[in-house]
């Protein structure tokens, strides 16, 4: 017990009360590092595992800070009301949660312990490995799949699609957890009909899968690029209109799945 309580990582923000990442009301914890550079990614200071300086309102702001689990409990302990009251509970994002693997799995150990819900964000590119550490102790898993084609991907994010591929099918085949697919849907690179319609076919292949989300495109991290002295590539791309996300949504749902837009 003491031991795991013990377990250190690198977080850079705490969210309370949201109601987009999981069930009910949350409290979501983002992680530092991750293995992807997506062009759209709107968290930039999520994806260096170092700690860094960004600009932030014309002042300067640390983004990174080493915690241990045990310093993390009484923060997510002060919404046990509405987790309880809501269905909600704790979910990890970032960055990528699964590249902690000596931290993570340990503060979702303590949340269910505690009886709380438990969620993570993920892009899935880690080592099966390290993802067998987290599915004893997850609820949710709310995991993208951006591309079928692995060219494609690799254009957009700088890694394949394979592992991540893969990894989606072994999660779903292992029955521990609920899995639900979400598409961030990015013109130039994903927002065909024919591309949203292969990933949702890919999703309904999965057993167990029922769910698929399509998070629509939005600039709201721009800034931070800024803040961080560096360019963000798709400043010039705007967003899709309500009409287009909703015939995207029809093609989502011939696949059988439950779709909605946003989540």
């Amino acid at each position: 017990m003491e031991n795991y309580l013990k377990a250190r990582g690198r977080i850079f923000d705490i969210q309370k009360y949201s109601i987009h990442d999981g069930p009910g009301i949350r409290t979501i914890v983002f992680l530092k590092g991750c293995a992807l550079r997506c062009r759209w990614c709107c968290n930039p200071e999520s994806q260096e595992f170092d700690i860094q300086t960004m600009m932030f309102e014309g002042k300067e702001k640390i983004m990174g800070r080493d915690v241990t689990v045990e310093e993390l409990l009484p923060i997510i302990r002060q919404d046990m009301f509405y987790y309880n009251r809501s269905g909600g509970g704790v979910t990890l994002s970032g960055g990528e949660s699964l590249l902690q693997p000596n931290f993570a799995p340990h503060l979702l150990h303590a949340c269910k312990d505690m009886r709380i819900n438990t969620a993570i964000e993920t892009t899935g590119f880690a080592k099966w490995e390290f993802i067998e550490k987290y599915l004893p102790y997850l609820d949710y898993v709310l995991m993208d799949i951006k591309h079928m084609d692995s060219a494609k991907h690799k254009e957009f994010t700088t890694q394949p699609n394979e592992l991540i591929l893969e990894n989606a099918r072994k999660i779903a085949e292992s029955g521990m957890v609920n899995l639900v697919i979400r598409v961030p849907v990015i013109p130039t690179f994903n927002h065909s009909p024919e591309e949203i319609r292969a990933i949702s076919e890919f999703a309904a292949s999965l057993p167990g899968v029922e769910r698929l989300h399509l998070l629509p495109y939005h600039r709201l991290g721009q800034g931070k690029y800024e803040g961080l002295n560096r360019e963000y590539t798709m400043r010039h791309i705007e967003p899709m209109s309500n009409e287009y996300m909703e015939r995207l949504l029809k093609v989502a749902e011939r696949s059988g799945l439950k779709c909605q837009i946003g989540g």
